[in-house]
């Protein structure tokens, strides 16, 4: 392992005189970070933030949204099973339930479980930018952004244009996507289709993932705009060693809608953007696949949302307001048929002060017709120490009230506990963040005190997991990384892009003695991420991602993953990827043994 480490960061730094910038490279000093009412340049943000591009997307060595996610610094992602099957993600420490997903701002989170959270019905070619916000985004989203947002951004193109693609590998692992834009006059259109499935890579452990994706934009006028997204996902897969070992023909169907209508008005100093949605999420599980009888789960929520966000410029700054509404049901044969109301205010206020320094502040509150009224005040600072580096600091309060299967779940490995006391934390945060010429560093260190921590626990290993309160929990950390970005050389051989990064989590949460927890315990202590992106003759290129892992109570791990890709910004382009190049044996979550080294390969069309 520490062998292939070395080999890696030789190849780079002996390669570092073959350089030559990609057109598709956009300056993330210019990128504007999109929440639902203010929009920051990423340069004057006090947050640590990391942003995936799209090039970033089509290169990364990986087959879904969940795989692209576990190359980002600070984000643990716990798949089961590959190509985004079913994934958890956390960050900083932070369970799953903790983390909050979106996409162009409409929140996925589930009353039913937080496995549900990344059953995402987009399509990875919809996919154009990430926006990941590390650290508490209460004060901005809301009760489910506990830890952290990612936010998916999809993008209306003004022009037409057409792409296909193909591919298959190991394990029978096959798939395909097509997407297409049309847009007439004033109105845009987009659709998307994408089909993945394979036999799996052990037993029970195949798949079959399908996704449309349709979104429409309407300029009204000159400051009005009206979109639309309709989207579907379906996905069946065996289940092994997801929930429990004693079980390992478990089986899983899980449906998942969006449908979404907004209007935005912007005109001078004013922006509002007003916007209905539902999600809908069906649930099928089988603990014996072949034997529905012996026990089954079926679940179906409904999530309906109003929300109006908007912005005011004024000579004092720029202040953000907000409301919405949010009803929550869940009709089930196991949870039974219950729902619940959440409504939430917001305001916050951005503004100047000296040449260099900004301050932003606010208070979300939101009304639960559980908890009653929650308050979640936080306030961001930011210096300018000079053009290229940037000195901030933050805090916020965050709270996350239980789901349901928390609650009242009942079954042979998991009992819920309606006795679980809501989720509190207070968030603090500092750091230093340097952009120059290509050139992005940062250094970050947080803390998050818990209280009510929620977590699965059982007394032995024959009992089944049940949830409970711990009383103070703190997790801290650091986070240090640089990403740098080539200028451009007439060379053939092309050093592009390098990246490194280190993120290390303490937590003194403590094992009770007789005490088993499921996953507080596994949570990143250490991460090291690094990646290197070589061209050759700006038609082959070649990005390598190297990966160590190690969590607070499993074995460390190594994971190489290497793409080639001949001709990407063509008409026709082909690529080939291996993952666990090092064919490490390991295990992300659950009881599931992923796979060895593995490859696919396939071809893109492109017309435009």
């Amino acid at each position: 392992m520490k062998y292939l480490l070395f080999i890696a960061f030789i190849f780079i730094a002996t390669s570092a005189s073959f350089a030559q910038n990609d057109s598709t490279i956009q300056t993330l000093n210019e990128v504007i970070i999109k929440e639902n009412r203010m929009e920051i340049p990423f340069s004057k943000s006090s947050r640590n933030i990391s942003i995936i591009h799209r090039k970033d997307i089509e290169t990364a060595p990986a087959r879904s949204l969940q795989e692209i996610l576990s190359f980002t610094p600070g984000l643990d992602v716990r798949q089961r099973g590959v190509s985004g099957v079913q994934a958890d993600i956390g960050i900083r420490g932070g369970s799953f339930e903790q983390t909050l997903m979106l996409v162009n701002g409409i929140k996925l989170s589930d009353p039913q479980t937080g496995h549900h959270m990344v059953n995402i019905p987009v399509p990875l070619a919809s996919v154009q930018r990430i926006d990941i916000l590390k650290g508490p985004a209460s004060r901005i989203y809301g009760q489910n952004a506990y830890a952290g947002a990612i936010n998916i951004i999809t993008e209306l193109p003004e022009s037409f244009n057409l792409q296909a693609g193909l591919y298959g590998g190991d394990f029978g692992m096959r798939g395909g996507s097509f997407q297409v834009s049309l847009p007439i006059g004033k109105f845009k259109q987009s659709l998307a289709v994408s089909h993945n499935a394979s036999d799996g890579h052990w037993h029970n452990s195949d798949y079959s993932i399908n996704t449309i994706f349709y979104e429409a934009g309407f300029d009204v006028n000159a400051f009005q705009e009206i979109k639309t997204i309709l989207s579907f996902a379906n996905r069946d897969f065996g289940a092994n060693g997801f929930y429990s070992s004693s079980f390992p023909d478990q089986w899983e169907s899980i449906q998942t809608g969006l449908a979404a209508i907004s209007h935005t008005l912007e005109k001078g100093n004013t922006y509002v953007q007003s916007r209905a949605y539902w999600r809908s999420n069906k649930d099928e599980f089988l603990l014996k696949r072949n034997d529905p009888s012996f026990f089954q789960n079926q679940h179906t929520t409904n999530v309906y949302a109003l929300e109006i966000n908007g912005r005011q410029e004024t000579n004092f700054g720029t202040l953000g307001f907000g409301v919405e509404g949010r009803q929550e049901k869940i009709d089930s044969n196991n949870l039974g048929l219950r729902e619940r109301t959440i409504m939430g205010a917001f305001l916050e206020h951005r503004t100047n002060f000296s040449k260099h320094g900004d301050i932003r502040a606010g208070l979300y509150s939101n009304y639960y017709s559980e908890y009653g009224w929650k308050h979640f005040p936080g306030a961001e600072l930011g210096y300018q120490l000079n053009p290229w580096l940037r000195s901030y600091a933050n805090f916020g309060v965050s709270f996350r009230i239980p789901t349901y299967t928390d609650l009242y779940y009942v079954g042979p490995t998991n009992i819920g506990n309606d006795m679980l006391e809501p989720e509190k934390a207070v968030n603090y945060e500092a750091g230093f963040k340097l952009s120059k010429n290509g050139f992005i560093a940062e250094l970050v260190y947080f803390n998050r005190h818990t209280d009510n921590l929620i977590e699965w626990t059982r007394e032995d290993s024959e009992g089944p997991w049940k949830p409970q309160n711990f009383n103070e929990v703190t997790f801290q950390g650091v986070e240090a990384g640089f990403q740098y970005r080539f200028e451009g050389t007439q060379n053939d051989l092309q050093l592009r892009e390098v990246s490194l990064s280190y993120n290390f989590i303490d937590a003194n949460l403590i094992e009770k003695e007789g005490i088993e927890t499921r996953y507080s315990l596994t949570a990143l202590r250490h991460q090291l991420i690094s990646g290197f992106q070589l061209a050759f003759k700006n038609n082959i290129e070649l990005t390598a991602k190297m990966r160590y892992i190690e969590r607070m109570s499993l074995d460390p791990y190594f994971l190489l993953d290497a793409r080639l890709d001949f001709n990407r910004l063509k008409k026709f382009s082909f690529f080939t990827e291996v993952s666990n190049i090092s064919n490490t044996d390991y295990i992300e979550a659950g009881t599931v043994q992923m796979p060895g080294r593995w490859a696919r390969a396939g071809m893109n069309f492109r017309l435009k």
